[in-house]
Protein backbone atom coordinates (compact mmCIF):
# COMPACT_ATOMS: atom_id res chain seq x y z
CA UNK A 1 0.00 0.00 0.00
CA UNK A 2 2.90 2.27 0.64
CA UNK A 3 4.33 2.24 -2.93
CA UNK A 4 0.84 3.19 -4.85
CA UNK A 5 0.68 5.67 -1.68
CA UNK A 6 3.75 7.23 -3.10
CA UNK A 7 3.13 6.74 -6.31
CA UNK A 8 -0.10 8.44 -6.23
CA UNK A 9 1.62 11.71 -4.60
CA UNK A 10 3.92 11.36 -7.49
CA UNK A 11 7.18 10.79 -5.05
CA UNK A 12 9.52 9.22 -7.36
CA UNK A 13 13.22 10.23 -6.02
CA UNK A 14 14.19 6.85 -4.28
CA UNK A 15 16.04 8.21 -1.23
CA UNK A 16 12.56 10.81 -0.54
CA UNK A 17 10.35 7.40 -0.93
CA UNK A 18 12.44 5.64 1.63
CA UNK A 19 12.13 8.99 4.06
CA UNK A 20 8.30 8.64 3.35
CA UNK A 21 7.83 5.20 3.90
CA UNK A 22 9.74 5.47 7.70
CA UNK A 23 7.32 8.30 8.40
CA UNK A 24 4.62 5.50 7.79
CA UNK A 25 5.98 2.78 9.45
CA UNK A 26 6.33 5.53 12.50
CA UNK A 27 2.27 6.08 11.92
CA UNK A 28 1.71 2.74 12.19
CA UNK A 29 3.56 1.69 14.89
CA UNK A 30 2.73 4.63 17.11
CA UNK A 31 -0.61 6.37 16.11
CA UNK A 32 -3.13 3.49 15.83
CA UNK A 33 -5.99 5.69 15.66
CA UNK A 34 -4.68 8.41 13.95
CA UNK A 35 -3.36 6.08 11.38
CA UNK A 36 -6.52 4.03 10.69
CA UNK A 37 -8.32 7.77 9.94
CA UNK A 38 -5.72 8.17 7.83
CA UNK A 39 -6.16 4.96 5.77
CA UNK A 40 -9.78 6.90 4.65
CA UNK A 41 -8.03 9.80 2.88
CA UNK A 42 -7.55 10.22 -0.58
CA UNK A 43 -4.26 7.96 -1.63
CA UNK A 44 -2.25 10.67 -3.29
CA UNK A 45 -2.29 12.75 0.22
CA UNK A 46 -1.97 9.99 2.68
CA UNK A 47 2.56 10.25 2.08
CA UNK A 48 2.16 13.78 3.50
CA UNK A 49 0.09 13.21 6.32
CA UNK A 50 2.36 10.20 7.47
CA UNK A 51 5.48 12.90 7.18
CA UNK A 52 4.29 15.63 9.11
CA UNK A 53 3.12 12.81 12.03
CA UNK A 54 6.59 11.06 11.68
CA UNK A 55 8.47 14.23 11.99
CA UNK A 56 6.01 15.46 15.37
CA UNK A 57 6.40 11.42 16.65
CA UNK A 58 10.54 11.66 15.98
CA UNK A 59 10.27 14.95 18.18
CA UNK A 60 8.15 13.97 21.16
CA UNK A 61 10.38 10.50 20.97
CA UNK A 62 13.28 12.34 21.74
CA UNK A 63 11.97 14.82 24.62
CA UNK A 64 10.06 11.61 26.64
CA UNK A 65 13.16 9.01 25.68
CA UNK A 66 11.13 6.51 28.01
CA UNK A 67 13.84 4.42 28.30
CA UNK A 68 15.67 7.29 30.60
CA UNK A 69 18.76 6.52 29.10
CA UNK A 70 19.50 10.37 28.23
CA UNK A 71 19.77 13.74 30.16
CA UNK A 72 17.38 16.59 29.89
CA UNK A 73 20.67 18.26 28.60
CA UNK A 74 21.60 14.94 26.02
CA UNK A 75 17.72 15.93 24.84
CA UNK A 76 17.93 19.56 24.56
CA UNK A 77 21.10 19.08 22.16
CA UNK A 78 19.12 16.07 19.73
CA UNK A 79 16.48 18.56 20.04
CA UNK A 80 18.49 21.65 18.80
CA UNK A 81 20.25 19.05 16.25
CA UNK A 82 16.90 18.21 14.85
CA UNK A 83 15.68 21.75 14.59
CA UNK A 84 18.96 23.07 12.59
CA UNK A 85 18.59 19.98 10.52
CA UNK A 86 14.32 21.08 9.64
CA UNK A 87 15.34 24.82 9.05
CA UNK A 88 18.19 23.57 6.73
CA UNK A 89 15.84 21.13 4.58
CA UNK A 90 12.99 23.46 4.62
CA UNK A 91 15.32 25.92 2.70
CA UNK A 92 16.87 23.05 0.88
CA UNK A 93 14.74 20.22 0.42
CA UNK A 94 16.81 18.18 2.45
CA UNK A 95 17.47 16.75 5.74
CA UNK A 96 20.04 14.19 7.60
CA UNK A 97 16.92 12.51 9.29
CA UNK A 98 14.54 10.51 7.05
CA UNK A 99 11.73 12.69 8.97
CA UNK A 100 13.29 15.99 8.08
CA UNK A 101 13.40 15.04 4.29
CA UNK A 102 10.01 14.08 4.37
CA UNK A 103 8.62 16.88 6.18
CA UNK A 104 10.28 19.04 3.92
CA UNK A 105 9.02 17.52 1.11
CA UNK A 106 5.93 18.20 2.62
CA UNK A 107 6.16 21.17 3.70
CA UNK A 108 7.28 22.67 -0.38
CA UNK A 109 4.00 20.96 -1.55
CA UNK A 110 1.58 22.64 0.39
CA UNK A 111 3.04 25.75 1.17
CA UNK A 112 3.30 25.16 4.33
CA UNK A 113 4.20 28.18 7.20
CA UNK A 114 7.96 27.53 8.47
CA UNK A 115 6.50 28.98 11.28
CA UNK A 116 4.13 26.49 12.53
CA UNK A 117 7.38 23.80 12.91
CA UNK A 118 9.31 26.56 15.07
CA UNK A 119 6.20 26.62 17.12
CA UNK A 120 5.78 22.57 17.48
CA UNK A 121 9.87 22.62 18.66
CA UNK A 122 8.96 25.75 21.06
CA UNK A 123 6.41 23.57 22.65
CA UNK A 124 8.54 20.38 22.75
CA UNK A 125 11.43 21.99 24.84
CA UNK A 126 9.13 23.04 27.02
CA UNK A 127 8.60 19.89 28.15
CA UNK A 128 12.04 19.36 28.86
CA UNK A 129 11.95 21.91 31.80
CA UNK A 130 7.96 22.68 32.91
CA UNK A 131 6.83 20.25 34.82
CA UNK A 132 2.89 21.60 35.10
CA UNK A 133 0.55 24.45 33.98
CA UNK A 134 -1.29 26.89 36.78
CA UNK A 135 -4.12 27.75 34.50
CA UNK A 136 -5.70 26.63 31.14
CA UNK A 137 -4.37 29.72 30.02
CA UNK A 138 -1.18 28.64 30.86
CA UNK A 139 -2.04 25.38 28.92
CA UNK A 140 -3.25 26.66 26.26
CA UNK A 141 0.20 28.66 24.95
CA UNK A 142 2.03 24.90 25.76
CA UNK A 143 -1.38 23.63 23.14
CA UNK A 144 -0.62 25.78 20.33
CA UNK A 145 2.71 24.74 19.63
CA UNK A 146 2.03 21.04 20.18
CA UNK A 147 -1.82 20.57 18.90
CA UNK A 148 -3.38 23.78 17.10
CA UNK A 149 -0.19 23.89 14.85
CA UNK A 150 -0.50 20.64 13.68
CA UNK A 151 -4.09 20.95 12.72
CA UNK A 152 -3.29 24.33 10.90
CA UNK A 153 0.18 22.13 9.24
CA UNK A 154 -2.55 19.58 8.08
CA UNK A 155 -5.44 21.79 6.61
CA UNK A 156 -3.34 22.75 3.13
CA UNK A 157 -3.04 19.11 2.55
CA UNK A 158 -6.59 18.21 2.94
CA UNK A 159 -7.88 21.34 1.39
CA UNK A 160 -11.08 23.39 2.26
CA UNK A 161 -14.34 24.44 0.31
CA UNK A 162 -14.32 27.77 2.00
CA UNK A 163 -11.39 30.60 2.51
CA UNK A 164 -8.98 28.28 4.59
CA UNK A 165 -8.83 31.42 7.03
CA UNK A 166 -12.11 30.12 7.84
CA UNK A 167 -11.68 26.82 8.30
CA UNK A 168 -7.93 27.68 10.38
CA UNK A 169 -9.44 28.54 13.95
CA UNK A 170 -11.68 24.94 13.32
CA UNK A 171 -8.61 22.96 12.23
CA UNK A 172 -6.53 24.58 15.55
CA UNK A 173 -9.26 23.47 17.85
CA UNK A 174 -9.54 19.72 16.58
CA UNK A 175 -5.61 19.23 17.21
CA UNK A 176 -5.98 20.92 20.64
CA UNK A 177 -9.29 18.40 21.55
CA UNK A 178 -6.93 15.66 20.09
CA UNK A 179 -3.99 16.73 22.47
CA UNK A 180 -6.73 17.39 25.35
CA UNK A 181 -7.82 13.73 25.55
CA UNK A 182 -4.46 11.99 24.81
CA UNK A 183 -3.50 14.54 28.65
CA UNK A 184 -6.57 12.92 29.99
CA UNK A 185 -6.21 9.43 28.57
CA UNK A 186 -2.15 9.56 30.35
CA UNK A 187 -2.43 11.16 33.59
CA UNK A 188 -0.70 8.54 34.60
CA UNK A 189 2.18 7.72 32.41
CA UNK A 190 2.74 11.91 32.36
CA UNK A 191 3.21 11.43 36.20
CA UNK A 192 5.44 8.84 35.86
CA UNK A 193 7.71 11.34 33.80
CA UNK A 194 7.27 14.16 36.08
CA UNK A 195 4.55 16.20 34.49
CA UNK A 196 0.88 17.17 35.12
CA UNK A 197 -0.67 18.64 31.79
CA UNK A 198 -4.35 19.21 33.74
CA UNK A 199 -4.57 22.73 34.90
CA UNK A 200 -3.43 23.36 38.39
CA UNK A 201 -6.84 25.81 39.19
CA UNK A 202 -8.66 23.11 37.59
CA UNK A 203 -7.30 20.59 40.33
CA UNK A 204 -7.43 22.88 42.97
CA UNK A 205 -11.02 23.57 42.34
CA UNK A 206 -11.91 20.11 43.19
CA UNK A 207 -9.16 20.08 46.01
CA UNK A 208 -6.62 18.06 44.07
CA UNK A 209 -2.85 18.78 43.89
CA UNK A 210 0.55 16.87 42.98
CA UNK A 211 0.77 14.83 46.10
CA UNK A 212 -2.43 13.24 45.80
CA UNK A 213 -2.29 12.59 42.26
CA UNK A 214 1.45 10.67 43.09
CA UNK A 215 -0.22 8.55 45.91
CA UNK A 216 -3.18 7.50 44.03
CA UNK A 217 -0.99 6.48 41.10
CA UNK A 218 1.49 4.76 43.84
CA UNK A 219 -1.18 3.31 45.51
CA UNK A 220 -4.16 2.22 43.11
CA UNK A 221 -6.28 3.59 45.15
CA UNK A 222 -9.38 5.98 43.93
CA UNK A 223 -10.21 9.67 45.49
CA UNK A 224 -13.58 11.02 44.60
CA UNK A 225 -11.62 14.81 44.53
CA UNK A 226 -9.73 13.08 41.92
CA UNK A 227 -12.48 11.94 40.01
CA UNK A 228 -14.11 15.14 40.38
CA UNK A 229 -11.51 16.97 38.64
CA UNK A 230 -11.39 14.30 35.69
CA UNK A 231 -14.62 14.82 35.23
CA UNK A 232 -14.31 18.80 34.54
CA UNK A 233 -11.24 17.99 32.32
CA UNK A 234 -13.77 15.51 29.94
CA UNK A 235 -16.22 18.49 30.12
CA UNK A 236 -13.57 21.07 29.59
CA UNK A 237 -12.31 18.66 26.48
CA UNK A 238 -15.75 17.71 25.02
CA UNK A 239 -16.22 21.26 24.67
CA UNK A 240 -13.17 22.03 22.50
CA UNK A 241 -14.40 19.32 20.21
CA UNK A 242 -17.71 21.29 20.34
CA UNK A 243 -15.57 24.19 18.61
CA UNK A 244 -13.70 22.26 16.36
CA UNK A 245 -16.48 20.00 15.01
CA UNK A 246 -17.97 22.75 12.48
CA UNK A 247 -15.12 22.80 10.54
CA UNK A 248 -15.15 19.38 8.85
CA UNK A 249 -18.11 20.77 6.83
CA UNK A 250 -15.55 23.41 5.17
CA UNK A 251 -13.19 20.18 4.14
CA UNK A 252 -12.94 19.06 0.96
CA UNK A 253 -15.74 16.72 0.93
CA UNK A 254 -13.39 13.51 -0.46
CA UNK A 255 -11.39 14.36 3.27
CA UNK A 256 -14.58 15.00 5.20
CA UNK A 257 -15.03 11.09 6.09
CA UNK A 258 -11.08 10.52 7.32
CA UNK A 259 -11.74 13.54 9.55
CA UNK A 260 -14.89 12.25 10.83
CA UNK A 261 -13.79 8.96 11.65
CA UNK A 262 -10.51 10.71 13.70
CA UNK A 263 -13.23 13.01 15.89
CA UNK A 264 -15.48 10.11 16.61
CA UNK A 265 -12.55 7.45 17.54
CA UNK A 266 -10.87 10.51 19.60
CA UNK A 267 -13.94 11.08 21.23
CA UNK A 268 -14.43 7.22 21.94
CA UNK A 269 -11.46 7.85 24.18
CA UNK A 270 -13.44 10.27 26.52
CA UNK A 271 -16.24 7.68 26.52
CA UNK A 272 -13.79 4.50 27.32
CA UNK A 273 -12.67 7.13 30.13
CA UNK A 274 -15.71 7.81 31.39
CA UNK A 275 -16.91 3.91 30.98
CA UNK A 276 -13.80 3.16 33.18
CA UNK A 277 -14.45 5.22 35.81
CA UNK A 278 -12.08 8.00 35.28
CA UNK A 279 -9.39 5.20 36.68
CA UNK A 280 -6.45 6.69 34.15
CA UNK A 281 -4.26 6.84 37.01
CA UNK A 282 -4.34 2.83 37.21
CA UNK A 283 -4.70 2.42 33.52
CA UNK A 284 -4.94 3.09 29.84
CA UNK A 285 -8.49 3.72 28.55
CA UNK A 286 -8.59 2.36 24.91
CA UNK A 287 -11.40 2.23 22.19
CA UNK A 288 -12.03 -1.20 21.77
CA UNK A 289 -11.27 -3.07 18.45
CA UNK A 290 -14.75 -3.58 17.48
CA UNK A 291 -15.83 -0.25 18.38
CA UNK A 292 -12.52 1.07 16.00
CA UNK A 293 -13.51 -1.83 13.48
CA UNK A 294 -17.18 -0.54 13.35
CA UNK A 295 -16.03 3.45 13.25
CA UNK A 296 -13.40 2.64 10.16
CA UNK A 297 -16.22 0.79 8.37
CA UNK A 298 -18.26 3.70 8.74
CA UNK A 299 -16.18 5.77 7.50
CA UNK A 300 -15.17 3.90 4.50
CA UNK A 301 -19.04 4.04 3.41
CA UNK A 302 -18.38 7.97 4.01
CA UNK A 303 -16.09 7.85 1.37
CA UNK A 304 -17.41 5.88 -0.91
CA UNK A 305 -20.47 7.86 -0.75
CA UNK A 306 -18.18 11.01 -1.29
CA UNK A 307 -16.36 9.75 -4.27
CA UNK A 308 -19.62 8.57 -5.91
CA UNK A 309 -20.89 12.32 -5.62
CA UNK A 310 -17.57 13.72 -7.18
CA UNK A 311 -18.18 11.43 -9.82
CA UNK A 312 -21.75 11.94 -10.49
CA UNK A 313 -21.20 15.45 -12.56
CA UNK A 314 -18.67 13.36 -14.94
CA UNK A 315 -21.69 10.60 -15.43
CA UNK A 316 -23.96 12.80 -16.38
CA UNK A 317 -22.00 14.79 -18.76
CA UNK A 318 -21.45 11.85 -20.33
CA UNK A 319 -24.66 10.59 -20.26
CA UNK A 320 -25.86 13.36 -22.07
CA UNK A 321 -26.85 16.19 -19.92
CA UNK A 322 -27.58 16.17 -15.83
CA UNK A 323 -31.51 15.26 -16.21
CA UNK A 324 -29.84 11.34 -18.03
CA UNK A 325 -27.40 11.61 -14.89
CA UNK A 326 -30.09 12.11 -12.14
CA UNK A 327 -32.37 9.54 -13.97
CA UNK A 328 -30.00 6.45 -13.44
CA UNK A 329 -28.69 7.41 -10.28
CA UNK A 330 -32.47 6.69 -8.95
CA UNK A 331 -33.08 3.73 -11.43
Amino acid sequence: MSRRELDAAEITDPALRAAYAHCRRLNARHGKTYFLATRLLPIERRSAVHALYGFARWADDIVDDLDRHRTPEERDRRLRRLESDLASGLRSGDGAEPVVRAVADTAARYAIEPVLFSDFLASMRADLTVTDYPTYADLRGYVHGSAAVIGLQMLPVLGTVTPRQEAEPHAAALGVAFQLTNFLRDVGEDLDRGRVYLPGNLLAAHGVDRPLLEWSRRTGRTDPRIRAALVAAEAMTREVYRTAEPGIAMLDPRVRPCIRTAFTLYGGILDAIAEQDYTVLHRRAVVSRRRRAATAAAGALRVAGARWRARAPRRAATAGGPAAGWKGSVG
